[in-house]
């Protein structure tokens, strides 16, 4: 057995086993976070035992991500809603456009006459999509545009009727088509709620909407100046209001400051209450927590008496496993590749094989790109807190002049460590950091406005080259600082070496995402080079 085989092995244990539950009797004990990686904005639905969630990964694609579970606990991706939402200058990165934090955002899930729906605004199109199918495991749904974006949106289906609430600050509705595809003929819109306007540094946004016993309810983040991030509920029993109001969760959480809101409820077949909401968490993203439901006259409550709370027991048995992230040999008899992937745009699907060489990812070069975020077809998955490393084994054989190929912290901040080629064709293996200035939500994202800085540059005399960047989101240690990062390579994959460099990681609102390891390969010059990736392993440490 291959020595990259018994760490994958050893790896895998890690990666299955990791969890924030543990099972006892019929129920499972959950500690939160629910995972430590980036699920933001999620919305879920039960249909029989299953359970069903979605997320936002904007930009990435495939996009959309719809995770199953049995217990509420332990989420794995099982499809896709889309494959990319348009074949642009915008996702294939052309003329200098990106979709960086923008593309999916805050999808509504709902189950209605057995068809599954998505909908979900795309700010660079400036427009609402919804998406349908039978098979929620079968990826690339139907999907219907309709040319108005609907911010934050949730879905409601009401006795063949199909409305759907939207806005920031002011909640709105308007019906729709029963099967989604445009706004009702003959609708107008209505404003529900006008959320407080004072002493709000968030206004209402975030909704999810449900008809539950004699009271429709609205689900809506906000954040109360001098407060944290708040969940808070509205009520009426006349869907058009007029609506009451109360706070269902709010305090701070896990030793930091971030309140933990926006996401969404669920009854167990047993009758049982949950709730799914996220907390802002540093570089490595908005990381899911699990919260018990209480109903108090007639109000669902969350958390402890609407405090947060870390560790409680889910009223199912475990089952099934987490997995968002892996490990991956590219052993594959298709070329394809498991849907813990996503490419950081449309991928170039004639520019990347698992096939051309057995075991192998090969990242072929297409059009070219002048640093690795404006180059298609990076590779990227989720990392993990508190700590993790991602690493790689690569063969920079094939590359040729010009050409760039490695391993990246992939945000807004980010750094590199591969191979460049020169143009007499010599190799040198290089490491850089790139610390955005000053740009925020809103402003084109991945322009650099600052060069990258060179921290290594040394002759690498052989094709073949381990590389590695590992994460600090959570210090273990009062040496440690939270949010940085550390790349190191080695020549014979047994001695490693650090590089002298440190990235100073944050989770910054032009991309909108936490922090994710890529594998890029792309060329300043021209177009015919590749690199290879033996394996990939991440592990939580």
């Amino acid at each position: 057995m291959k020595a990259k085989s018994i760490l994958a092995a050893v790896l895998t244990i890690l990666v299955i086993g990791w969890s924030g539950c543990t099972a006892k009797n019929k129920t499972t004990e959950c500690v939160n976070p629910l995972t430590y990686t980036d699920i933001p904005d999620n919305d879920w639905i039960r249909v029989g035992d299953d359970y069903y969630m979605v997320s936002t990964t904007m930009y990435f694609c495939p996009g959309a991500p719809i995770m199953h579970s049995r217990d509420l606990v332990h989420w794995e991706i099982v499809s896709y809603v889309y494959d990319f939402l348009e074949d642009d200058d915008v996702y294939n990165l052309r003329n200098g456009r990106n979709a960086y934090g923008k593309g999916q955002w805050a999808t509504s899930l709902r189950y209605n006459d057995g068809v599954f729906y998505a909908l979900f605004i795309a700010n660079d199109q400036n427009k609402t999509y919804i998406y349908k199918t039978k098979d929620i495991r079968k990826s690339n749904w139907e999907r219907s545009v309709i040319n108005r974006p609907f911010h934050d949106a949730s879905m409601l289906f009401e006795d063949g009727h199909l409305y759907v609430v939207w806005g920031n600050g002011e909640l709105r509705i308007i019906e729709l088509e029963p099967d989604g595809s445009a706004i009702k003929a003959g609708a107008e819109e209505q404003i529900l709620i006008d959320s407080p306007r004072q002493g709000f540094n968030l206004r209402a946004e975030g909704a999810h909407i449900y008809h539950i016993g004699d009271y429709y309810y609205i689900l809506e983040i906000d954040w109360p100046s001098g407060g944290v991030r708040t969940e808070t509920a509205w009520r009426s029993k006349n869907l058009f209001g007029p609506y009451e109001r109360k706070v269902i969760l709010s305090g701070a959480f896990d030793g930091r400051g971030d309140g933990v809101a926006q996401g969404a409820i669920i009854e167990t077949p047993a009758g049982d209450w949950y709730s799914m909401m996220f907390q802002d968490h540093g570089a490595v993203g908005r990381i899911p927590t699990l919260q018990p439901v209480k109903w108090e006259d007639g109000w669902p409550i969350l958390g402890d008496a609407t405090v947060p709370v870390k560790q409680f027991t889910v009223n199912l048995p475990e089952s099934g496993k987490n997995r968002t992230w892996d490990n991956d040999e590219f052993s594959y008899k298709k070329n394809e590749l498991d849907l813990v992937w996503q490419w950081n745009h449309k991928p170039d699907n004639s520019a990347w094989s698992v096939t051309d060489r057995k075991g192998w990812l090969r990242l072929k070069t297409g059009q070219t790109a002048t640093n690795v975020m404006n180059a298609r077809n990076t590779l990227t998955q989720r990392t993990v807190g508190p700590r993790c490393f991602s690493e790689v084994l690569m063969d920079a054989s094939g590359m040729k002049p010009g050409d760039r190929a490695g391993i990246v912290a992939f945000q807004s901040n980010y750094c590199t460590i591969g191979v460049e080629v020169a143009q007499d064709g010599t190799k040198n293996l290089v490491a850089m950091t790139h610390r955005a200035q000053g740009r925020r939500w809103g402003q084109q994202a991945g322009q650099q406005t600052s060069p990258d800085t060179e921290v290594l540059r040394m002759p690498l005399n052989q094709d073949k080259v381990w590389l590695k960047i590992r994460y600090i989101f959570t210090p273990q240690e009062e040496v440690e600082r939270p949010d940085q990062a550390f790349m190191s390579y080695s020549l014979d994959g047994k001695n490693w070496v650090d590089v002298d460099a440190t990235l100073q990681m944050s989770f910054s609102l032009d991309y909108f995402t936490g922090y994710r390891t890529g594998l890029y390969s792309f060329c300043t010059e021209q177009a015919g080079g590749y690199a290879d990736f033996d394996y990939f392993h991440q592990a939580a440490y």
